[in-house]
Parts: C-alpha cells; sequence; structure tokens
C-alpha cells in the first residue's frame, strides 16, 4: 500500500509539474499554533474531536506522526522553524535575543526569489520590537504592534489576539493585495495563533462547553479560526496550488512530570508536536510518516518544494524526499535543548536526543527511557542501563559541538520594562537572577520545578491584576529560595503595587544586597523610600543608579525629587539641567526646573524654562500657572493676571 500511495504521489507531482509549460512557483502558507500537543490532534489518534478542520487538512497532507521541536519556548522555536538551524546554532536561545542577519531566513529567502512576504502574529512573543528583534526581516508586512499595559487590562487588546483576530488580519491582506491573482508574484504568509497558551481563556461558546478542560477549548476555538481560515483560501482558489506548512512550535505540559506548563524539561508534552505538510494539488494526501522529523527541517522542506535552493547554513534537512518517495522508515535521530531554566534562575541547562527505540536527557542526573516500552518516559533507565546512558551521552554532546555556532552567545540583559513585558506572558527574564556561572552547571530543573511553577503562577495572578494574591506565593517561594534574587524584585513591586511601603522598602534592601551592582535595585529601594516619605535615606540609593545607568533619565528625575524634598534644592537643579542635556524637549523636567527655579528664589531664570513647558504642551494649565508666580515674584502683575486666566481656561474653570 506505501508503494502504490507513494507511486500516486510522484505521479500526481510530476502532472502538477507538467500542466504548464512555465509552472508558477506555488504560494506558501506557514501557520504555527503556539503551544499545542500533538496528543490533542484528532489526525495523531485524539478522540476528544477538538481539530476537525485541522483534521481535514491534515487529509489532504502528508502527516509526520514522531515530529519534534528544539525548543520547548517561543521565540527558539520559531527561530529554529524559520532559519532551518538548530538554537545552538542560531543562538535566540531565550526572548528578546535578536536573531542574526548572518542567519538563513525563510521570508528574506523567499523573497529574494520574487516571493511577496507577510507575517500575522497572535502575541507580543513574537513582537519584533518587543521580544523578537530581528525576525521581521526579509518580511513586506509583519503585522504585531501589541502593547503592554497595566496588570489587569484586557490582554486581547495589549500583549496578545486571538486566533479569530489574526486570521481577520491576514484574510484582509490577501484581499487588499489580492494575492489570489496568479498574474502576480507568489506569497509566502506566516500565521500564528497564540490560544492555547495560558492563561487558558477561550472565548464563547468554548468556555463553557469546555468549562472543565480549558486548555482543550482553546484547542477547540483555535481550530475554528483556523477552519475559517482554510475555508477562504478554498473560496478564493488559493487552497490547491499552495504549499501548506502546518505546526506547534512546542507542546504544554499540564502537570505532566510535575511541570505545570513549558520551558524547562524535554519530555514528549512539550517536544513532541503535530506537523503536516500539504503540497501542491493535494500530492502524497494522506501519506503518513513514522520517521522522526525535526522542526529544524521545514525550511529545507519548503524551499525543496518551491525550486529554491537550500544555503548551505541550513542545518535541517528536506523532507520531500520522504514525503514522495516509498522510503522505508529511517532511524533519523532528534535532538532538543532548553536554556530557560539556566538563564532565567541559574539551573542547569537541559539537552535531549531521541534516537532508536530511546529518549536520552543530560542534565545533573542523567535520564534515559525506552520510548517503545515507555512511551510517557516514567521509568528511567540510566543508572540501570549505564553503558547506553553513556554511548547517548557522547552522542549528545558530538552532535551539540557539531552544530554549534562558532558566533559568541549573546548575553540579554534584561530591563525592568523587558522584564515586565515577560512576566506578562508568564515567563522570568534572562538573567534576572543574576549572571549564571557557565561552569557551574546549576540544580537539576527536576528538583526546582516547583519554584517554577510557583513563580509562573505568581506572574499569572500579578498579571492578571489579583496583585495581593500573588504576595503570598512569593513570600511562599521565598522562603524556598531565600537568595534568588527575581524573588525579591518582583515581591518589592508587588508591594509597591498594593501601597505596603515599608514592607516593600525591606525586602528591596534585600534585593541590593544579594544584587549591590544592579543599578534596577537602587532604583526600586530608592523609589520605595521616596514612597515611605524617607527621601534622605532614597537619595544614596538613586544616585548609585544614575552612577551605573549615567543617561537612566527617570533615575534622575526620581534622584531630583529626592532632593528637593530633602531639602537639597540646588542638586535637583543641577539633576534637570543633566537630563535636558540629552532630552531638552522633556515635557516633566522643563516644568520641574522652572518650578524648582521658582522656589530657590530664581524667577527670572525660572521663566524661560517654564515657557518652553507650556510650548511643548500647549493645554497643560499648569505651565501657566507656574509663569502666573514667577511674574507676580518679578512684580509684573499684568502679565501674570494673563498667565493665571489662561490656566483657569485650559483647566475649565471659565
Amino acid at each position: 500500500m506505501s508503494l502504490i500511495r507513494s507511486l500516486v504521489c510522484v505521479v500526481g507531482l510530476a502532472a502538477s509539474a507538467l500542466a504548464s509549460p512555465a509552472p508558477a512557483p506555488p504560494n506558501v502558507i506557514l501557520i504555527t499554533v503556539d503551544t499545542t500537543r500533538a496528543d490533542r490532534m484528532g489526525f495523531l489518534g485524539s478522540t476528544l474531536g477538538l481539530t476537525p478542520n485541522l483534521d481535514k487538512l491534515a487529509h489532504d497532507s502528508v502527516v509526520f506522526t514522531r515530529a519534534y521541536s528544539q525548543a520547548p519556548l517561543t521565540a527558539p522555536s520559531h527561530a529554529t522553524i524559520l532559519t532551518g538551524t538548530y538554537p545552538q546554532f542560531h543562538l535566540v536561545n531565550n526572548f528578546g535575543v535578536a536573531l542574526s542577519e548572518r542567519l538563513p531566513y525563510a521570508p528574506a529567502l523567499l523573497k529574494a526569489n520574487g516571493y511577496r512576504t507577510a507575517a500575522f502574529v497572535g502575541a507580543m512573543a513574537l513582537d519584533p520590537e518587543m521580544l523578537a528583534p530581528g525576525f521581521e526581516r526579509g518580511f513586506d508586512t509583519y503585522d504585531a504592534g501589541f502593547v503592554h499595559s497595566a496588570p489587569g487590562a484586557d490582554r486581547y487588546h495589549s500583549i496578545e489576539r486571538r486566533a479569530g483576530d489574526v486570521v481577520e488580519r491576514a484574510l484582509a491582506w490577501l484581499s487588499d493585495n489580492k494575492l489570489n491573482d496568479n498574474k502576480k508574484a507568489p506569497f509566502f504568509l506566516w500565521v500564528h495563533v497564540y490560544d492555547a497558551h495560558d492563561p487558558y481563556d477561550p472565548p464563547e461558546p468554548y468556555k463553557t462547553k469546555f468549562a472543565s478542560a480549558l486548555y482543550d477549548g482553546e484547542i477547540a476555538y483555535e481550530d475554528s479560526a483556523l477552519g475559517n481560515f482554510l475555508s477562504e483560501l478554498r473560496t478564493r482558489g488559493i487552497y490547491d496550488g499552495a504549499v501548506i506548512a502546518l505546526m506547534a512550535d512546542h507542546g504544554e505540559a499540564l502537570g505532566d512530570h510535575g511541570e505545570d506548563t513549558h520551558g524547562f524539561f524535554l519530555y514528549d508534552e512539550t517536544i513532541h508536536v503535530p506537523l503536516v505538510i500539504k503540497l501542491p494539488a493535494e500530492a502524497c494526501a494522506g501519506k503518513r510518516i513514522e520517521t522522526r522529523a525535526g522542526l529544524v527541517d521545514v525550511l529545507p522542506t519548503i524551499l525543496q518544494a518551491v525550486g529554491i535552493a537550500i544555503p548551505q547554513e541550513v542545518q535541517g534537512e528536506s523532507l520531500l524526499g520522504l514525503m514522495t518517495t516509498a522510503t522505508a522508515a529511517q532511524d533519523r535521530q532528534a535532538y532538543a535543548e532548553s536554556d530557560y531554566g539556566h538563564d532565567a534562575y541559574g539551573w542547569s541547562p537541559l539537552r535531549a536526543l531521541r534516537t532508536g527505540k530511546y529518549l536520552y536527557i543530560k542534565a545533573p542526573r542523567q535520564e534515559l527511557y525506552d520510548q517503545s516500552a515507555d512511551p510517557k518516559a516514567e521509568h528511567d533507565l540510566a543508572s540501570s542501563s549505564t553503558a547506553v546512558t553513556s554511548t547517548l551521552a557522547q552522542r549528545t554532546d558530538a552532535f551539540r559541538q557539531k552544530t554549534s555556532s562558532d558566533r559568541e552567545a549573546p548575553r540579554q540583559a534584561f530591563s525592568l520594562e523587558a522584564q515586565q513585558k515577560l512576566a506578562a506572558l508568564g515567563y522570568m527574564s534572562s538573567n534576572s537572577s543574576g549572571p549564571p556561572n557557565p561552569k557551574e552547571l546549576g540544580a537539576d530543573p527536576k528538583d526546582k520545578i516547583e519554584v517554577g511553577n510557583l513563580l509562573h503562577r505568581a506572574n499569572m495572578l500579578w498579571e492578571a491584576g489579583r496583585v495581593g494574591e500573588a504576595i503570598p506565593v512569593l513570600r511562599q517561594l521565598i522562603a524556598k529560595e531565600p537568595d534568588m534574587v527575581l524573588l525579591y524584585a518582583k515581591l518589592g513591586r508587588s508591594l509597591m503595587m498594593t501601597r505596603e511601603y515599608p514592607q516593600a522598602v525591606v525586602v528591596l534592601r534585600k534585593l541590593v544586597e544579594l544584587n549591590p551592582d544592579s543599578a534596577e535595585a537602587h532604583f526600586r529601594l530608592g523609589v520605595a523610600l521616596v514612597a515611605a516619605q524617607n527621601f534622605a535615606g532614597a537619595a544614596p540609593e538613586l544616585e548609585s543608579a544614575v552612577a551605573k545607568e549615567p543617561r537612566w533619565q527617570q533615575a534622575r528625575l526620581t534622584l531630583a525629587n529626592a532632593y528637593i524634598h530633602s531639602g537639597h534644592v540646588a542638586e535637583a537643579i543641577q539633576q534637570y539641567n543633566k537630563i535636558l542635556e540629552v532630552t531638552p524637549d522633556d515635557y516633566p523636567t522643563n516644568l520641574f526646573l522652572g518650578r524648582t527655579l521658582l522656589l530657590s528664589g530664581d524667577a527670572a531664570a525660572a521663566l524661560p524654562v517654564l515657557k518652553k513647558a507650556a510650548a511643548l504642551q500647549p493645554n497643560a494649565p499648569t505651565p501657566h500657572q507656574a509663569l502666573g508666580d514667577a511674574y507676580l515674584k518679578l512684580g509684573r502683575d499684568k502679565d501674570a493676571a494673563q498667565e493665571q486666566s489662561e490656566a483657569k481656561r485650559l483647566a475649565g474653570e471659565q
């Protein structure tokens, strides 16, 4: 049967190629479904009935039953999909790491070969202006534009979009560009949906129907939205002739192996992913390939399918041969890794190799599973099968060394703003607990997963606006991990938000003690001391922050405020002037400087500064109020009355 199917596949491809003397290159559509487990797909054996539309696509496609992600995080995995290289080569091993222009990249390669290119992504995690710098390269259109709002805000109008919204935007692009016109250049369209990522909150009717299994409700919803997208492709005559590749970037643990979500471990629940590839005219439709495949193989497969040369740097292998021939199942190995626990928490990184019947995981306590007899990886054989464990350890190291980049791995030092963006998605920032020592692997994540779970839970409570509920969770974590810097930073900010300033000061003093070289630590403590009305105590902390980060304008502004309230007016004026040397048109600084000069008795010097503030914000009454006071001190009563009248007018008092 497999031979007959392969012959039909080859004949179908040949017929498609001969249908025209110069066939147009096929359109390419890449669909990535974030955080979606393979075992929820009907075409991979699920009986839950969640994916009728994706099952229909799978019916028209080649299904890879054993496809594996190379990393259980959104940015690293999508970098692998779009570059055809391993995480150790592209080095985007976490959020916020820029994608190098030296890497092969799907949109750039297709654009160079005449394709129009567009991306529609579902979350801030893939926004080039936020957490995925460099991902926009080669795209004519990259639809992101997310914003990080305050805790408790509507996340679907800030940090993510529902699948229906993403699909609507993609279809609008198709309509605006009339991309089903065969006389025009072909297009490459990437559609990314984020719904299955936590917090699990599907829209109705899925929220009610799946009240006891909200994760499943998210998958059913995204299937419906993608069903609408695929139906429109059929209606517009795009579907049949296109190459369509659909895959998850990674799965979700849902408590398996003790992990609540994803990012730490490399077991099948987060690494085994759905992967289907539809060829033009549904060639090879219905074929199921049991040989292992990796997401690293997607780019070379697409390039070969559309007749574009595969760059030498691409490390994946095209799957087209497996799709179009009757080749017997091969033992292709699949590599995966996670640096998230190492970067964010200082724990050990993890590496995994699936080969033969085994899953090997390199960790401080190595793991070995016979997946043919133990598909859920519940019985570790590492201690009883030492020879196999040793062999696979060596093979894993050798493979990683062979496939690693010779570029220096970038270290991403996250700003306070970037840390907050990551926390909004439930993640901790790279090196927010201090830079891990590369010579020390750190704790085994298996021993620390409860900490990761609790901190994730605290983050999600915090972002949902339930900061008060997050505080006891953070205190519980500190009791478990008293030297973890990021816990004090998060708890300190939480206490500030609930206006428990004296407690925040105590917590943030510990943050500074643990991380004395951090400008942000000193700044946070300084802000807490200002809030607690301890201006004299705040000044040294803010001075330290400014000394470490001289261009940090907010720190200087806060320091000036502390100086004023502690009677050091001249020092405050000096700080305002330093800010204006860099940003002369900053409205708050001009206003504060003018008012401070007025306070110091130098009304003449205050006038030009306050006039500039009024010009910068012509509808603000405050600069005019201050100008009125300045003119009064200078004995210019007529001018004072005019400014006071203008202030009242702008304030709506007359």
